[in-house]
Formats: structure tokens, sequence, C-alpha cells
């Protein structure tokens, strides 16, 4: 408030930036009044050499004290660096930066899942983030988020209180690295329209762009409803949409799986929310609710998908615990490669401790909250799991 009694217009939410193709970022922030001048200036590599390109911003009000705005950068080539910062009432927020590595590069991903519902554990969680990153002087590179963000896209209070505040207050990464987000049961309704309640979210519907959903935010992407593809480093990452399977999904999947560009890769993996094989959940839900059924067709239809098409990795969140399972991909072939299976939903959220299947094939089980440490290189995969006290609970690696 000034000295005349005006509230004054301020930021609510600083920049969030996503990966929105190999070649694109998407960024939103929020302000408390609407600004008519609200822009970003982004520019790519040094300063000096760089050319400045400002973008008008999409606006969406919320409600009258959240107003939201939204700008697709890119395409950025071949930069290393790109620079950005967002204008809101004329005024600059503070610049931010995303680094990009090639192939060859360790490229240090950031994975966690289910913060919902749970901002002091989360808190916590992000405390040992931030020194596990403190340590090696170093943030990461992007961050995999592979669902349920919050526990009702309805609730303004959800995304401030569950989401953006602990972010900020952990570490800030979410400004400059850029999330790979996979939509969880908790994050969006399943009608998948433009106007669903999903408030920050949206990026992946390609609304900014086209009144369809089926067509592409992102000239040449491949991006069709929620279900995409990102590039990081020397991996390929196929995003699907467990809630809402389609014919039109598995067409994706199946071209993808197949494609040159992730064949060729050397590390092929798939995120999905619901795991393909669950074993602890509330016992009434999982029984009586049915929801056993939820995501049986990521087991049942995606998973011998997966299995015979060389993924090397699977991670998934939903069930509020750590399991990882490393087994040959044809169980009838000890020749055959192995997949591994990881669960990774202890971002914050209560944890799921009771034991409603016994699938026989996880090699790890560790029932607390925790994060991954997930990086890439031209030669090798390397995972490391840890606790809120900052204890590795699990850790693996291999070579493409």
């Amino acid at each position: 408030m000034d000295g005349q009694g005006v509230y004054l217009c301020k930021t609510r939410k600083l920049p969030m930036v996503f990966e929105h193709g190999h070649e694109h970022y998407y960024v939103v922030w929020e302000t408390s009044c609407p600004s008519n001048g609200s822009s970003l200036e982004w520019w790519v590599d040094d300063e000096s050499n760089g050319s400045r390109h400002f973008v008008k911003a999409q606006y969406k009000m919320i409600d009258k004290s959240h107003h939201r705005y939204s700008v697709i950068i890119g395409p950025v080539g071949l930069a290393s660096e790109v620079h950005y910062r967002a204008i809101s009432h004329n005024k600059p927020i503070a610049q931010h930066s995303i680094t990009r590595r090639s192939k060859d590069e360790q490229t240090r991903i950031l994975v966690i899942a289910d913060n919902q519902n749970g901002p002091t554990e989360f808190r916590r969680v992000l405390t040992s983030i931030q020194n596990h990153y403190d340590k090696s002087n170093s943030v990461p590179d992007a961050i995999l988020h592979v669902g349920d963000s919050v526990q009702n896209v309805g609730k303004l209070g959800d995304w401030q209180n569950q989401l953006f505040s602990p972010l900020e207050d952990g570490g800030g990464y979410h400004h400059g690295s850029p999330i790979v987000f996979v939509p969880g049961n908790h994050d969006h309704d399943k009608s998948r329209t433009p106007n669903n309640g999903n408030f920050y979210t949206d990026m992946y519907h390609g609304i900014l762009t086209t009144d369809g959903l089926g067509e592409s935010a992102v000239v040449n992407g491949s991006y069709h409803r929620f279900f995409h593809i990102a590039s990081l480093g020397s991996a390929r990452i196929i995003v699907l949409d467990c809630e809402c399977p389609s014919a039109e999904q598995l067409e994706f999947l199946e071209q993808e799986l197949q494609s040159e560009a992730f064949q060729s890769a050397r590390f092929r993996i798939v995120a999905v929310h619901i795991p393909p094989y669950i074993e602890f959940w509330d016992p009434y839900a999982w029984n009586e609710k049915g929801e056993k059924h939820w995501g049986e067709h990521v087991r049942l239809e995606y998973d011998p998908l997966f299995r015979r098409h060389n993924v090397d990795l699977v991670i998934s969140g939903h069930q509020h615990n750590y399991q990882r399972a490393t087994v040959q991909r044809d169980v009838q072939s000890a020749d055959s490669g192995s997949i591994t299976y990881a669960i990774v939903g202890g971002a914050g959220g209560d944890l799921d401790l009771v034991r409603v299947e016994n699938w026989n094939m996880y090699n790890v089980t560790y029932l607390d909250h925790h994060f991954v440490s997930l990086e890439v290189d031209d030669q090798q995969l390397r995972w490391q799991a840890k606790d809120k006290a900052g204890r590795i609970v699990d850790q693996f690696s291999f070579f493409g």
C-alpha cells in the first residue's frame, strides 16, 4: 500500500519455465492486477552478440487479483545459453538464464513427483535438493516432474502453498531449469479442454496459438494434447498422459518408439504418472473403489511396447513412496536386455505404506519422502535417490 492508501500492483508469481519442444520454452508468471504492456525479452548466448527478441505476453485473468501472463520463447537454435526477462507494468522482473547441454555433456535432471497436499514435507525435500546441488556448486539443468503438483487444480491456494511458494523458497530452480511436466490425476481434469480450471500448467494444450487441442503449438513439433517428446542431453523422453488413454496417444507412442530419433538416442526413457506395476495403496480405495483399474492400460497396453522397443527406463509417480525394479525385457530370454521401472512419488504427499499387490520384481523399496538426481552424458546414465536427510537410498548406473 502506498502513502495514499492505494494498493500497488505486484508480482505474485515469478516466472516458471517449461520445456516446449527442442528449441522452445514456455514461461508463465502472475501479477496482482492487470498490466497492458506485459511482455518478455529474450536473447541467446552472449548478451553483446545476440539479437534481442520482444514478445507480447498472452493474458489470462484468473480472478480480480490473479493475472497470468505467458510467452513461448524460441526457436533458440543451437544456443548454449538462453536468457529472458519478463516485463510487467513497464518494469522488468529479475533476469533468468537457461543452460542447454549438448549430447556429449553431462545433463543434470532433478526428478520429483507427488508433492501435492504436503508442503511441509516438500520443503524438507527441497532443502535436501539444495544441499545436493550446493555440494557440487551446480543447479539442475532440467526438472522432470512426474505429476500431482497440487491437490486441487481449482484452488488457487493449493497452487501457491503446495507448488510455487515451496519452489521459490527451495532454490528457485524453476526460473532457469525448464520443467518437463507429466500430467498426474490431480493436475488436470479429464476433459483436457482449454478452460478446465488448470491455471498454470496448460502449456501442452496448444491453446496459445490454436483452438484445436490436437494441433501443435510449436511448428513441426510433436505436441498432441498432453503427451509429447522431450530431449535432454543424450536422453530422449516420451511423456504420456495416463489419465486419458486414446487411440491418438497409442498411435503417437507406437510411432515415437519406432522412430529413428528415439531408437538412436543414447538413453530411451518413458515418463508416465501412473506406474505399470503398483504395490502400495489404500486398500479400500484399491479394492472397493476400483482404483486398481486406473492405470491398467499402462501395464496391459503400453508396457509390452516399452519392452519390445528397447525402452531403458520407465519413470512414474502416483504411488507415494520409492520403488525400483530392473528386469529382463523378455522374461523368456536372458539375452533380451534389461528395463528399469522406477516409482518416485515421494516429494511430499502422504505416504503409501500398505501393500495391496506383490509383483515380485522390485529390487528396492523405500517408504519415505525422497527425490532423484538423474545424470546423463554420451556414455552413461547415473541415478541416485536420496531421502530428505540427504542419505542415498538407491543408486544405479548403466551405459548406453
